[in-house]
């Protein structure tokens, strides 16, 4: 897997300054096409001025923009994995199964439970040294996002891009994510082994306590945190990132999402694992966190990327190509070129 990241990520910003351009632009068209409207009839202007373009002006600043879209991607300069060096390491293996139902968007956590959890994960993270992570994503089906790796700053670039949307079918199978999580340790013979399951307990599929109870045996510990409000809250329907309702059931009541806490204590139990109701900035992970450290580390070997090569240069060769031929065009018509229609 080749990793991608990006060097100056706040230049981002600057495709908004593209928005202005083009709204600057379009204001300036419309002023000169009722100017000229004023001065003679639209059919008119051919014979008045026969080698005008009104098509040349639009494609050159689509030029201009395109270039310039080049360079912003340029100053943000993306970067790839260009060299993997193997280590040799002492950790614990990690496996997070986070829910991402749509449930999870409720906001009785602000913002919501999904992007608490997303933090809290990030900083999780972020305070591993040797151990190694993986991400497991769930909601009626469940799948690895983030296979097992000590590469921790890959782990937080790929968690970012999680949302309810990751998992195809909807619906809340915690059974499902606690199997997909246990087939996530590749080595059987690794004593050091825990699950951190994150989810409101709402688990409408599958039979968890019995892979709860199949974990135990393997000497897999499960830890759980359970996120959401004892009373419940409703579940946002967002339309292009904006609020248009919220979930209604087949008679029309708006669906009420509550924290099930009986399940997740129960999951925890059966293993020797910790149990906390999610609070605070962490959800309670630093604790879990002290919990797996105090386990035995063991040595393993894995591969991180130590180079990445920057390709900012990619795109400021793009750039320039495309300010050249913008400067080539004229704005005027050719008279050779103005037989073909596309270059008018």
């Amino acid at each position: 897997m080749e990793l991608i990241r990006y060097d100056n990520p706040q230049w981002v910003y600057l495709f908004a300054v593209a928005g202005i351009f083009l709204l600057v632009f379009l204001i300036e068209r419309h002023l000169t096409g009722k100017a000229m409207q004023r001065f003679a009839l639209k059919g008119m202007w051919e014979n008045i001025v026969p080698l005008m373009s009104a098509s040349r002006p639009v494609f050159k600043f689509i030029l201009l923009m395109l270039a310039f879209s080049m360079m912003v991607v340029a100053a943000i300069n993306p970067q790839t994995g260009s060299r993997t060096e193997e280590l040799r390491r002492e950790g614990v293996d990690i496996v997070v199964a986070l829910d991402v139902s749509r449930s999870m968007l409720a906001q009785d956590v602000s913002p919501n439970r999904l992007e608490r959890a997303k933090l809290a994960v990030n900083r999780l993270i972020n305070q591993l040294n040797g151990d190694r992570l993986a991400l497991v994503v769930f909601a009626g089906n469940a799948h690895t996002r983030i296979p097992l790796t000590a590469d921790h700053q890959a782990a937080g670039m790929l968690l970012r891009s999680v949302n309810t949307q990751s998992v195809s079918v909807q619906g809340t199978n915690i059974g499902l994510a606690l199997e997909r999580a246990i087939a996530s340790f590749p080595d059987e013979e690794r004593r050091s082994r825990a699950i951190i399951l994150i989810s409101d307990g709402e688990s409408h599929e599958g039979d968890p306590v019995r892979i709860a109870q199949l974990a135990a045996e393997r000497g897999i510990f499960i830890h759980t945190v359970g996120i959401g409000s004892r009373e419940g809250a409703p579940i946002p329907v967002m339309e292009n990132g904006i609020l248009r309702g919220f979930l209604r059931d087949n008679q029309g009541n708006t669906v009420i999402t509550r924290y099930d806490e009986d399940l997740m204590r129960q999951l925890a139990v059966i293993t020797g694992g910790v149990f906390r109701h999610g609070t605070g900035a962490d959800l309670g992970l630093t604790d879990i966190l002290e919990e797996i450290r105090s386990m035995d580390r063991e040595t393993y070997e894995t591969k991180v990327f130590a180079e990445y090569e920057s390709r900012f240069p990619y795109f400021l060769a793009l750039a320039l190509f495309l300010l050249v031929a913008e400067l080539l065009i004229r704005e005027r018509k050719n008279k050779w070129l103005s037989k073909f229609k596309l270059f008018q």
